[in-house]
């Protein structure tokens, strides 16, 4: 019989660092194993990762060979299957730091002529555990450790999305219209006190206006007002001429006879 694998202890884990679609309704991404395998890989090892429901993990078989590797395609049957075949030497430390997997990104798997261990979408939320192992050409070297388990998004099915908006309470509308009301009260008089302000304004700028037009204002040259004509009654001297207008003067009236006694 083949000697056992060597049990490593690094445990597979979801990225920690913020990462967009990290997890979704059919996938969800993983760490490299990187310097995991150093020391027991050779130049034609490959590495896979076997993918389980979380509770058929701990009844996964280890295959023998490459022919004997579960696809992609028996999952909902055998609980199981493996796939991202790589070559060894792409987690070595000396390698570039390999970007991140995606479990489930393959959607060419679902056609149903395919056999090869391919990576398809996951079908259900799961959860699911996975691990890493290495396998040469006289059966499997090295193993991790299976992840905890993860759990997919929940897609939304379109028949529970409800078209028609919910309903409100009476006291809901009661009080929305009520908010609605006040809010165009306070319009109305914010309004209506910028309105006082600009006409104040613009009065105040009319009547200093004015005032400068009648400072600037220049009469014309008004003549002296001809003479009066004489009332009929006055015989008397010739008149005297004031601005404006003449006078009559009286004669001197002659003193009063003497009287002999």
């Amino acid at each position: 019989l083949p000697a056992p694998p060597a049990r490593l202890p690094y445990v597979p884990q979801v990225p920690p660092m913020a990462l967009l679609g990290k997890v979704t309704a059919t996938t969800f991404a993983l760490e490299g194993p990187r310097c995991v395998f150093d020391g027991h890989a050779d130049a034609s090892d490959a590495v896979w990762l076997a993918v389980a429901f979380a509770n058929a993990s701990a009844a996964f078989r280890n295959p023998l060979s490459r022919a004997d590797v579960p696809p992609y395609q028996q999952l909902l049957t055998a609980r199981s299957y493996m796939t991202l075949e790589t070559a060894a030497a792409a987690y070595s430390c000396s390698a570039p730091s390999p970007p991140v997997l995606r479990v489930g990104s393959d959607t060419a798997c679902r056609d149903q002529g395919r056999q090869d261990p391919c990576n398809g979408p996951l079908p259900s939320p799961g959860p699911y555990r996975v691990k890493f192992l290495l396998m040469g050409c006289r059966g499997p070297k090295a193993e991790t450790r299976w992840s905890e388990p993860i759990l997919l998004r929940r897609a939304v099915s379109p028949s529970s999305i409800d078209p028609a908006p919910s309903r409100r309470s009476s006291a809901l509308v009661v009080t929305a219209s009520i908010l609605a009301s006040l809010g165009a009260v306070l319009v109305t008089i914010v309004l209506g006190a910028l309105g006082a302000k600009v006409w104040g304004s613009l009065c105040h700028r009319g009547l200093g206006t004015d005032a400068f037009i009648r400072r600037s204002y220049r009469t014309h040259h008004i003549p002296p007002a001809l003479p009066q004509p004489l009332h009929p009654d006055c015989g008397c001297s010739p008149p005297v001429r004031v601005v404006g207008a003449e006078l009559c003067r009286s004669a001197p009236t002659p003193p009063a006879p003497c009287q002999r006694i």
